[in-house]
């Protein structure tokens, strides 16, 4: 593909700002970095907000919204100023998996989590004095640009708003994936929802869009509460969890990855009598299908993303977006590269 990029950075090595963390436990540094040029199947993205997400020694976060910069051989797909969403869930749209209905994997692309490309397994980031810094599940969006492979973003419609686009990059879109495609909620249906954050209140939203006649929330943090009864509207809130589910079908999904990895004891009988366990990434959302079909529910004002932003703050102040999350006060919390 001919590049007709118009700023003269493409094919060049770029400095810019991104945050950078060092070590475990210690705040973001933000440093001037070096983005190479992508190389075959890349993009190179300017990044215009994101929201945030930890990890140590890498140019961090998932959920991003930005616009492509300069794309490089075999990519026809995108080209400069698409505006783009980058997925850590990739979705080459060619493997057995991404074709099948019954999940969202890519067997290509999807076995294997590193800290660099997918494809030669290196990195596009470097330090100042010459050192390699990581990647951070394909995407690495604190950077003021950042280098994806085309199977890890998806282009939406300009007509988004930009400061919304980042909402759909992983949280609200795995909760709203996984009331619709997973548990495959029906009207009149009852549901309920251990743990209200992002992920847990897009499910309530996912349920309310399918007729759910009863969304009941669990959760320990008050605000959360709160926040799921004003802004996304459950019919009942409750900090214990005396719900019981109905006796002879029902289905369990687990969306969050409990830290120690304990194994779940379940009750074979309750299985026997119809119920079911399981468990997804990303919602089982296809993001190359989905995530525009979502931003279209949004422009049609189908979806609530506007009650998810909880808090705003600009590049220079990350730090104190992760000190909301840290003590539960933000869902999310928008931050703005300008």
């Amino acid at each position: 593909m001919e590049n007709q990029n118009r700023s003269g950075t493409a094919g060049k090595a770029i400095r810019c700002k991104a945050a950078v963390c060092r070590n475990p436990g210690e705040p973001l540094m933000i440093e001037e970095i070096e983005v190479e040029p992508p190389k075959a199947w890349e993009i190179r993205i300017k990044i215009l907000s994101f929201n945030q997400k930890l990890k140590n020694t890498t140019v961090i976060s998932w959920w991003v919204s930005s616009v492509v910069e300069s794309v490089e051989e075999h990519v026809e797909e995108f080209q400069e100023g698409d505006m783009v969403v980058p997925v850590f869930r990739p979705n080459c749209r060619e493997c057995r998996d991404c074709k099948s209905q019954k999940g969202n994997g890519c067997s290509i692309f999807g076995g294997e989590l590193v800290p660099a490309m997918p494809r030669d397994k290196t990195s596009r980031f470097k330090g100042m004095n010459g050192e390699t810094l990581y990647h951070f599940l394909s995407v690495s969006s604190f950077s003021e640009y950042t280098v994806v492979d085309v199977v890890n973003v998806v282009k939406i419609s300009p007509e988004f708003p930009v400061d919304k686009a980042c909402l759909l990059s992983c949280g609200i879109s795995t909760g709203i994936g996984a009331a619709w495609k997973v548990a495959d909620i029906e009207e009149g249906s009852t549901v309920a929802i251990f743990g209200l954050g992002t992920v847990g209140l897009a499910v309530a939203e996912g349920a309310r869009l399918r007729g759910a006649s009863k969304i009941i929330g669990v959760d320990l943090n008050q605000e959360k509460i709160e926040i799921g009864n004003t802004t996304i509207y459950l019919n009942y809130v409750d900090k214990t969890s005396k719900y019981l589910p109905k006796k002879n079908w029902g289905k369990t999904v687990i969306l969050g990855l409990e830290m120690h990895r304990t194994p779940l004891p379940v009750n074979t009988s309750l299985l026997l009598r119809g119920r079911s366990v399981t468990g997804c990434l990303f919602g089982g959302l296809k993001p190359k299908s989905d995530i525009p079909f979502l931003a279209q529910k949004y422009l049609h004002k189908e979806l609530n993303l506007d009650g998810f932003i909880t808090h705003e703050v600009g590049f220079g102040d990350i730090n104190k977006a992760f000190d909301l999350l840290l003590e539960g006060k933000s869902l999310r919390c928008i931050i703005r590269m300008d």
